[in-house]
C-alpha cells in the first residue's frame, strides 16, 4: 500500500480519504478545519500540520478543494516544493478548465505529473466508495492515478488530455441541471393535471421521458427510489454546488462561442433558487419553486 497526502476534507473529501485509509493506504490528511481533521483521524487517517507536511515522502497527492483559486494556491504555495518528484498529483476538485490546464502546466514545469479527476456521485457515493472519476491527463499519468482512484470509486474513465476531466464534468452537470428542472416541471404539471405522481413515475420512467433525474433521483417525496426529496431536500448535491458548476459551464461556453440556451436558462433558475437562501438544500428542491409558481 502507498503513502498518500489528502488535502481538503469537506463533505466529499472526508469520505474519499476514509476510503483510501480503508483500502490500507497510509493517508496523511490536511484541512483547515479541526473538526474535519478529527473525523479523518477517526476514519484511519493521520492528520498533518500543513499541506506541505502531508506531502512529505508520499507516492500520491489527492486534493478536493472548493474552487480554482484554492487549487492553484495550495499547489503553488505548498505542494509543488514539498512533494517527491515521483509522486502523482490528482486534483478531484471541480474547477474551471483554464485553471486545471494552468496548474498541470505548472506541475510539468516542476518535473511533476498531474491529472484533473473531478467526480460524479455526491456525498453518498463519496462515503460508499462508488464515485465516478473523469480524468484528464496523459495516458501514462492516467494509469498511475487509476490505481488510487479505483479505491474511491466504481468507475475511473480517461477523458483525454489535461483539462478534459473538468470539461466532461461541467458538460455533464449542465445536462443534469437542465434535465432536473425539466423533470420537476413534468412532475408538477402531471400532478396539477390530476395524475397520481407515482403513476406518472411508473409510466414515464419506462417511456421516452426516462432519465436519471426521474428514474434514480425523483424530486417529489414518496416517488421512486429514496432520494433527498424524502428527507426534506437535505443531503445529496447542494443547489449552490449545482449553480457553481453551471456557472463554470457558462464560462466555458463563452470561451469557445458555444450556444447553450438550456444551460443558460438552468443557470438563471438556480441563481434565483440559491438567492432565496436555500443553497444548502439539494438541487432537486427547485421543484418547490415550480410547484408554487403561477407561470
Amino acid at each position: 500500500m502507498a503513502r498518500i497526502a489528502f488535502i481538503g476534507l469537506g463533505n466529499m473529501g472526508g469520505g474519499m480519504a476514509a476510503n483510501l485509509a480503508k483500502a490500507g493506504h497510509d493517508v496523511r490528511a490536511f484541512d483547515l478545519s479541526a473538526d474535519a481533521l478529527d473525523k479523518a483521524k477517526a476514519a484511519g487517517c493521520l492528520p498533518a500540520d500543513s499541506a506541505a507536511a502531508a506531502c512529505e515522502g508520499v507516492e500520491a497527492v489527492v486534493t478536493m478543494l472548493p474552487a480554482g483559486k484554492h487549487v492553484e494556491g495550495v499547489y503553488a504555495d505548498s505542494i509543488f516544493d514539498a512533494v517527491p518528484k515521483t509522486a502523482i498529483l490528482i486534483d478531484c476538485s471541480t474547477i474551471d478548465v483554464a485553471t486545471a490546464k494552468r496548474v498541470a502546466e505548472a506541475a510539468a514545469a516542476k518535473g511533476l505529473t498531474m491529472v484533473d479527476a473531478p467526480v460524479s456521485g455526491g456525498i453518498g457515493a463519496a462515503n460508499a466508495g462508488t464515485l465516478t472519476f473523469m480524468v484528464g491527463g496523459s495516458a501514462a499519468a492516467f494509469e498511475r492515478a487509476e490505481a488510487f482512484l479505483s479505491d474511491m470509486g466504481k468507475a475511473v474513465i480517461h477523458a483525454g488530455a489535461n483539462g478534459s476531466g473538468q470539461s466532461v464534468k461541467i458538460c455533464n452537470n449542465m445536462l443534469l441541471g437542465a434535465t432536473m428542472i425539466a423533470t420537476c416541471e413534468a412532475m408538477v404539471l402531471a400532478q396539477k393535471l390530476g395524475l397520481d405522481p407515482q403513476k406518472f413515475y411508473d409510466i414515464a420512467s419506462v417511456s421516452s421521458g426516462s432519465c436519471w433525474s426521474l428514474n434514480t433521483y425523483a424530486p417529489m417525496p414518496g416517488v421512486g427510489p429514496q432520494s433527498p426529496a424524502d428527507n426534506d431536500y437535505q443531503g445529496g448535491f447542494a443547489a449552490a454546488l449545482m449553480l457553481k458548476d453551471l456557472r463554470l459551464a457558462m464560462e466555458a461556453a463563452g470561451s469557445v462561442d458555444a450556444e447553450t440556451p438550456m444551460g443558460a436558462k438552468a443557470t438563471a433558475l438556480y441563481e434565483a433558487f440559491v438567492a432565496a437562501d436555500v443553497g444548502n438544500h439539494d438541487f432537486s428542491g427547485i421543484i418547490r419553486t415550480l410547484a408554487t409558481s403561477k407561470t
